[in-house]
């Protein structure tokens, strides 16, 4: 498939600078998502790669090639949008099918290819049907089928699962995750869902006020973020973050520690602590706590646990678990 280089990317509009100069490499056939804060510049970061947005400067290169000025019909990718972008009065096949059909390419091959893709979506009963007859999870499908029929360089994702309910996303998202895995394909993906990301993205992005705080698989970010905005935005619940001086940890500002963590004592523990609120998920129970210690503190304890507001307790921290950063926000590596 398709390999991409980003170097030294910078858009502005006026004196407002989006990207401020971001370089990037994605491997043939990663599945790469971009998270980041509304505003930090992750979609523009995404249209810039499809050409829909004119860099400022830097270079986008597709298979080693440099493709910043080339138009984005002539760059060998196909973008899936969050609106479906489907037109009514076209069949689910003609919709598939007729970017092919206007590149002109032989109808046979037209009929192939919306065959397999209709195939891997399971769309083979709707394709006589027009999209008003379609749920919103198999409209996306079939956005979806339009970009693989197309067999681009890149695949290019813009929150294409926003729209859906949470029954259909959890459904898109597995028939994403096994489209890449058949097609080998090399997939970048914009979302602002943290699950989305650690469950899709081979690597994953953190964008913030158009600048990169860090790169690396799921687990890497989540197990070794590199700053303090990397360690509080990946991660539901947020990681909780205490003054270092109020633990007596010489050589850090801030001391992170993330809710799951965290056990609960009625008898003993590190902080005496009082029970704020309970939220009862089922396989989890998030419990809110204030600490003279540690102010506003949140446990999560696995499988169902009963505790009261304003039951005091005290709460113990994995020392093993415990994150330091220092007076710059950056991760102190031990």
């Amino acid at each position: 498939m398709g390999s991409l280089q980003l170097k030294s990317i910078r858009k502005a509009y006026g004196t407002h600078d989006v990207l401020k100069g971001i370089d990037l490499e994605v491997k043939d056939g990663e599945f790469v998502i971009f998270v980041g804060p509304s505003g930090c510049g992750k979609s523009t970061l995404l249209r810039s790669i499809a050409g829909l947005e004119d860099v400022t400067a830097g270079a986008v290169l597709i298979n080693g090639q440099d493709v910043t000025v080339t138009p984005p019909a002539k760059r060998g990718i196909a973008m899936v949008f969050q609106s479906y972008a489907l037109y009514p009065h076209l069949t689910v096949k003609d919709n598939m099918g007729l970017g092919l059909k206007q590149a002109g390419t032989a109808k046979d091959e037209i009929e192939s290819r919306v065959g397999k893709a209709s195939g891997m979506l399971s769309l083979e009963p709707y394709l006589a049907r027009r999209p008003a007859e379609l749920s919103g999870g198999q409209r996306q499908r079939v956005a979806i089928g339009r970009a693989i029929v197309r067999e681009p360089e890149l695949f290019l994702f813009d929150e294409p699962l926003s729209n859906l309910d949470a029954a259909l996303r959890v459904q898109t998202r597995l028939e994403i995750a096994r489209l890449h895995r058949s097609l080998k394909a090399t997939m970048i993906y914009v979302t602002h869902d943290q699950v989305e990301a650690m469950t899709l993205a081979d690597k994953i992005v953190v964008l913030n006020a158009g600048a990169i705080e860090q790169i690396g698989s799921p687990m890497e970010l989540y197990n070794r973020p590199a700053n303090v905005f990397v360690a509080g935005f990946i991660g539901s619940p947020q990681m909780n973050f205490v003054p270092a001086e109020k633990l007596g940890q010489s050589g850090a500002k801030t001391v992170g520690i993330r809710p799951e963590h965290i056990t609960l004592s009625r008898d003993q523990g590190t902080w005496s602590a009082k029970v704020i609120h309970v939220e009862h998920l089922g396989a989890d129970t998030i419990i809110y706590l204030e600490s003279d210690v540690t102010g506003l503190l949140t446990v999560r304890l696995f499988g169902e646990h009963q505790y009261e507001p304003d039951e005091m307790v005290y709460a113990t921290p994995d020392a093993t678990h415990m994150h330091r950063f220092d007076a710059n926000d950056k991760a102190i590596r031990t």
